[in-house]
């Protein structure tokens, strides 16, 4: 091993199942707020008590025990983040049952293998489609005995079944309940062969979440407010979505729940919910980023913008050196600035996702230093963290003021990471799962000594600061043998408002390639911002080789950061996003390498051929100074 990093001690041990937390914030506190939810989209939020939660989980507990759900049977919910996920997860850490994560918008094959190699005795689903879907695969589920539909009524059909259960069974069940029993069988995301099932224990969802509460949870709540609030959109059917539920129900944050991730129901619902904490994924706060430079340019205020941007991230740069010991702060001029785009620009940013956030975390992949320094700068701190789904999700977090942006913070107390000889990133700690089901192999594989091989790679300075660098899997061969991690590349080109995603290719190829999705909004701006005067023709011919420039620019910018024979030397632009529907994004939202590549196969041997055998083309002066540079655009 090259590199180590050792926390201080950890917090107290959980002694009892993750189910108490209701149950002891009921009691503690009855009135105090828990979760949020409203009837409708243009419903006003209404705040539930802990004991009117409380009292909701003990009535589905009752049905599930009426229904014949017992202790360690496994129960799958198939749902977007909702209200009635929360209950149901809770009434069945009550009984001692296990729950299964499934995202909503698997595919049929997927929805029968999860229920299968689970052994799920029953599912919960959303809508009638999902229950057709099911339906399709009960022929090879013997185990399967329940199929509930919450949009047909679930819930109150078990509350119901459960009348005539007596308080004293549920309660009983809830304290046999051990901290080292199975809580959930999250599945890994799937990126390349199938889905495994890892098994995470109540300690392992609640040692993460402990830990950061004792001591980070003071950070979440504004001044002068007894308690924060957090607005759930990202799926439960990933291991970051339960953290965020684990966390606001063990550390008593109001959580409300918004289903659907699009653009305007997510703006909406933090304009009218205004949380004070943010939990997001690096997509999210780069799209964020995006649309405010987008409403700017439109409004005609593009400029000034930029400018404010470049003084938020200045002004956070000098804030880190000051309090790594490295600088004094902001020099007076750029305090001056600072407070002037304060009164100007920074707050109605702010007010675009509530008015009301505080902090941030991001979580899912590495945030760029650029975006982290910038959101810092506005006035949102963005704590991007490191963990996976077989650590329960939480590993890192960057330490309290000595916050490092770029990196992903220091071991969480109580857990270890150490970097191998070959980069990968090793864990050891609470929250290491308890091996994958059904595949001792695959568990033998990863856990080693203790420690759990995460096919990260990364490094960890002199400081115990974790930099993540990319994956071992997706560590890029050229034919001359040269290796690229493609993370590095990918990420700067994304800060281009242009460009919406990026793949870098190049596997046995003579050179780095990229694969280059764009932003359909931001592109309708900039084509409508071009000033271009002749016939239609004409005028397409050259809006398309102003794009090309452009998209050549930002390959440029994004060259700039490696070394030559690490360059993007070719790319393609493609005239569709990869998503969930066409099977290139998992619903964690990370992009299926292994499926982009085959099904972009045709184009990305056209472009290694037409690097070789077309004319060369002029380029833009930003990649002139890159050897051999093409541009190939469809």
């Amino acid at each position: 091993m090259r590199d180590f990093a050792l926390a201080p001690p950890t917090v107290s041990p959980l002694a009892c199942g993750l189910a108490d937390s209701i149950f002891d914030a009921a009691a503690v506190d009855p009135t105090r707020p828990m979760l949020a939810r409203r009837p409708t989209l243009s419903s006003a939020w209404d705040e539930l008590t802990a004991a009117e939660v409380r009292d909701e989980v003990v009535d589905l507990a009752k049905g599930l025990v009426a229904s014949r759900i017992s202790p360690g049977h496994r129960v799958a919910i198939m749902a977007r983040t909702r209200y009635e996920w929360t209950l149901l997860s809770y009434a069945l850490w009550t009984v001692g049952a296990e729950v299964v994560p499934i995202y909503p918008t698997s595919s049929r094959d997927q929805v029968e293998w999860v229920l299968r190699d689970a052994g799920c005795v029953a599912v919960v689903v959303e809508d009638e489609q999902a229950v057709m879907t099911v339906g399709s695969v009960c022929g090879s589920l013997p185990l399967l005995r329940h199929v509930w539909q919450l949009d047909a009524g679930a819930l109150n059909d078990l509350r119901e079944r459960g009348r005539f259960i007596p308080l004293a069974t549920v309660e009983s069940l809830r304290r046999i309940v051990l901290p080292d029993s199975t809580a959930a069988i999250s599945y890994t995301s799937g990126t390349t062969g199938r889905a495994l099932g890892c098994a995470l224990s109540h300690r392992n969802l609640a040692s993460a979440c402990d830990t950061l509460l004792s001591g980070w949870g003071h950070t979440v709540i504004p001044p002068g407010e007894q308690q924060a609030s957090v607005l759930a959109f990202l799926p439960f059917s990933h291991v970051y979505g339960l953290l965020v539920q684990t966390l606001c129900i063990r550390g008593g944050m109001v959580m409300a729940h918004e289903p659907d991730m699009s653009e305007d129901a997510l703006s909406a619902s933090l304009c009218s919910f205004r949380p004070t904490y943010l939990c997001a994924v690096p997509s999210l706060l780069e799209k964020i980023y995006k649309n405010f430079l987008r409403v700017a340019q439109e409004a005609g205020r593009g400029a000034l913008f930029e400018r404010a941007a470049d003084t938020a991230r200045d002004f956070a740069a000098a804030l880190e050196r000051q309090r790594l010991g490295g600088g004094s702060g902001p020099g007076f001029d750029l305090r001056l600035q600072h407070a002037l785009f304060e009164r100007t620009v920074y707050r109605k940013l702010r007010a675009a996702i509530g008015g009301r956030v505080m902090r941030a975390t991001s979580g899912g992949s590495p945030l760029s230093r650029e975006l982290t320094l910038f959101y810092e700068g506005i006035g949102i701190y963005v704590n991007d963290g490191y963990g996976l789904t077989e650590a329960a999700g939480g590993v890192t977090a960057q330490p309290l003021g000595r916050e490092l942006s770029g990196t992903v913070g220091q071991a969480l107390p109580g857990n270890e990471i150490a970097v191998a000889e070959d980069g990968e990133i090793l864990v050891r700690g609470p929250s290491v799962f308890q091996g994958y089901i059904n595949a001792d192999a695959a568990t033998h594989g990863v856990l080693r000594g203790g420690w759990l091989a995460t096919g990260d790679l990364g490094r960890i300075d002199a400081q115990g600061y974790l930099t993540i660098t990319g994956r071992k899997k997706d560590i890029i061969v050229t034919s001359s043998g040269k290796n690229v991690a493609p993370a590095a590349l990918e990420q700067r080109l994304r800060m281009h408002p242009l460009i919406h995603q990026a793949v870098v290719v190049g596997d046995n190829r003579p050179c780095v390639g990229a694969l280059i999705t764009l932003d359909p909004k931001f592109l309708a701006y900039w084509r409508g911002s071009l000033s271009l005067q002749s016939d239609m023709p004409s005028r397409e011919a050259r809006e398309e080789n102003a794009l090309r420039e452009e998209i050549g620019r930002a390959v440029a910018a994004a060259n700039s950061a490696v070394s030559r024979s690490e360059s993007i030397r070719v790319f393609r632009v493609l005239p569709e996003q990869f998503d969930m529907s066409n099977g290139l994004m998992t619903p964690s939202m990370k992009l299926r390498r292994d499926a982009i590549v085959r099904h972009y196969a045709f184009e990305i041997d056209a472009m290694y051929q037409a690097r070789t055998r077309a004319p060369r083309q002029p380029v833009p002066d930003e990649l002139s100074s890159w050897d051999e540079s093409d541009n190939v655009f469809r």
